[in-house]
């Protein structure tokens, strides 16, 4: 990617006025919007694949791993663990898989939409032991909140997956947004942070950088509850 990013445009430079609205019709209501078959046989093929090959293994999820570098750096950063990156584009995951060879072992990559794919891991009561939204499509506008990953129905599953949750943007209030999505559904404060990374893990975390943009990120342990006696990450 050439290095000439722009920053998110919005006339939207705070957390949306509507967001503890949206999260609160999302807590009362199912989501039963119908889950697609290919996205049913691509989850039931993942997980037999991660069941089988390591199966004792902690689990870590890559959503949107777009051309899996992400995910290839999780899986030799966390050896034990196996590293499961979904992604919806077919195209960006056959680019991934020409470049695979040399790719650890303990990794999977997957063609499926994160929505589906997310209720049906947690329906098969799978548990996360750290979960990665690296630089979601942010959309910027006021009025596409609700694609928003935390403004999203679909939001309270992610969170009940649990695992140490990751986010990075370079659009603070995405950031900012989620925190207070966070806080509002699971009562546990959560900062908004600068982050500079020492060595990039995506396309898009490199073309920011060269770009000059200011990254932003939080990270919970969503393990983690009162008198458990464990802590936060």
């Amino acid at each position: 990617m050439p290095a000439d990013s722009r920053l998110p445009v919005s006339g939207q430079d705070t957390v949306h006025r509507y967001l503890a609205r949206l999260l609160d019709r999302h807590s009362r209501a199912p989501f039963r919007k119908p889950v697609a078959d290919y996205n049913r046989v691509a989850f039931a093929d993942s997980f037999e694949r991660y069941q089988r090959l390591a199966g004792g293994a902690q689990l870590i999820l890559d959503s949107g791993c777009g051309v899996g570098e992400s995910t290839a750096a999780l899986a030799r950063a966390f050896p034990g663990h196996y590293v499961i990156g979904v992604d919806q584009s077919a195209v960006r995951l056959a680019r991934a898989r020409r470049g695979a060879a040399g790719w650890p072992d303990n990794l999977d990559l997957v063609r499926a939409d994160l929505v589906d794919y997310w209720r049906l891991l947690h329906d098969a009561g799978g548990r996360l032991d750290r979960h990665y939204l690296l630089y979601p499509n942010p959309w910027p506008k006021s009025c596409h909140v609700g694609r928003r990953w935390h403004d999203h129905a679909v939001f309270p599953t992610v969170l009940a997956l649990a695992g140490v949750l990751e986010c990075r943007s370079n659009w603070p209030i995405y950031i900012a947004e989620l925190c207070v999505a966070i806080e509002l559904l699971r009562g546990r404060a959560v900062a908004c942070e600068a982050y500079v990374p020492t060595a990039p893990i995506t396309p898009f975390e490199r073309k920011y950088l060269d770009s000059g943009h200011p990254l932003w990120r939080c990270r919970v342990d969503l393990r983690w509850q009162p008198g458990t006696g464990a802590g936060p990450c």
